[in-house]
């Protein structure tokens, strides 16, 4: 409790559940930006009979009340999974949403560091919504649009409110901007060095892609699973998806996947890469207002033939076949395709700030940082 008639009451039933989950919509009601969740899809995420995250982690909801309406939410995160991987006492917070009042915001973060410092976590990282494999990272810099799908949006306001209480920065991680309407109809405008070394690629060592079979995705998951595990092993953070994780994720993601933009590499019959796009499933649903029923199954079929933005979500190659050129194979087959099917805006996200040689490559074919987001941590003691 802070102030007099400002009350922190955990979220026990499905009602508090509810007001957790719709708060933002009162929030941002105003704000031309924000891409209203669907509001379906936020009951299963928090649900530990649906989401597999919670096999492993314990997470309590906080809402701030003041006047018996909700003013601010908050997610305490205890993640087994982390302090095992990493060998740090870290607890996380996440799904944090708040009036612009420094009361409310400080309130919700005590009541986090208390929950969290009662299991033994001596720091409190994020905003992680639930987990780094999930939406994550506090908007810094960037906020002239909306975010593209399955990235962070948040005011301005809340870095001022994040960094007053006394969190300091832990990493920041990079949204880049690529104008692939830029390269032209046959790619003629491509940068010279990524035609080259896709070509060397292929005519060197043989690599081979193919796109990604949705009709029998359960088998394509095994051979993405272990590029992904060990492509992203060694990134600051980074965590390995349960099978159930996967499959989960998979199901969520299966309507949005464009299935002529995503692909697996192969190096002598062996799946060796795998780069997935999304198009920007949020230029629909900024107008869904969080439903598909009664009426938006009509609006996301309208939409959805206009969009014109999409987003690089899974790019990665095993660790010792990163320098034959699978990277530059996939960009230019990727934009060859994209560039055909009218998209314009691609986004590489999120990128970590000390991961040159991942920048370099995407600065070469003419992408830019246009956000900047934000991890924070703090002690709880």
């Amino acid at each position: 409790m802070a102030g007099s008639d400002l009350h922190i009451v955990p979220v026990n039933n499905r009602r508090d559940l509810k007001s957790f989950i719709m708060f933002p919509f009162e929030l941002y009601r105003s704000d031309p930006y924000w891409v209203p969740p669907l509001i379906r899809e936020r009951f299963q995420h928090f649900d530990p009979q649906h989401n597999p995250f919670f096999e492993h982690a314990e997470v309590q909801f906080f809402r701030a009340v003041r006047g018996g309406k909700t003013v601010g939410t908050i997610a305490a995160i205890n993640d087994e999974v982390h302090p095992r991987v990493w060998q740090e006492p870290v607890g996380f917070f996440g799904q944090f949403e708040v009036i612009d009042d420094y009361e409310v915001a400080a309130a919700l973060f005590d009541a986090a560091r208390e929950w969290l410092a009662a299991r033994g976590r001596q720091i409190m990282r994020g905003p992680m919504n639930l987990n780094i494999n999930d939406e994550c990272g506090l908007l810094i810099d960037g906020f002239d649009g909306s975010p593209m799908v399955m990235m962070t949006y948040n005011p301005r306001y809340y870095q001022t409110l994040i960094e007053r209480y006394g969190f300091v920065k832990a990493k920041d991680i990079y949204a880049y901007l690529l104008d692939i309407g830029s390269y032209g109809t046959n790619l003629e405008n491509l940068p010279a060095q990524v035609s080259r070394v896709a070509r060397i690629a292929k005519e060197r060592y043989g690599v081979q892609i193919r796109n990604v079979d949705l009709k029998h995705l359960r088998d394509e998951l095994e051979l993405l699973k272990p590029i992904h595990r060990e492509a992203w092993s060694k990134n600051w953070g980074a965590l390995p998806m349960t099978d159930a994780e996967f499959d989960f994720l998979a199901k969520s993601l299966a309507p949005l996947l464009d299935p002529d933009l995503t692909y697996m590499a192969f190096l002598d019959g062996e799946a060796v890469g795998c780069f997935i796009v999304l198009p920007d499933f949020n230029q629909v649903a900024l107008h869904l207002g969080g439903r598909l029923f009664p009426v938006g199954w009509l609006k996301y079929l309208w939409y959805k033939r206009k969009m014109t933005n999409m987003r690089v979500l899974i790019m990665g190659v095993k660790e010792e076949h990163r320098l034959k050129g699978i990277e530059s194979l996939f960009y230019q087959e990727g934009c060859r395709v994209a560039v055909k099917k009218g998209y314009k805006w691609a986004e590489m996200s999120w990128i970590l700030e000390d991961n040159y040689k991942v920048m370099r490559g995407i600065e070469m074919m003419g992408g830019r940082i246009y956000r900047t987001y934000r991890f924070y941590d703090i002690a709880t003691s």
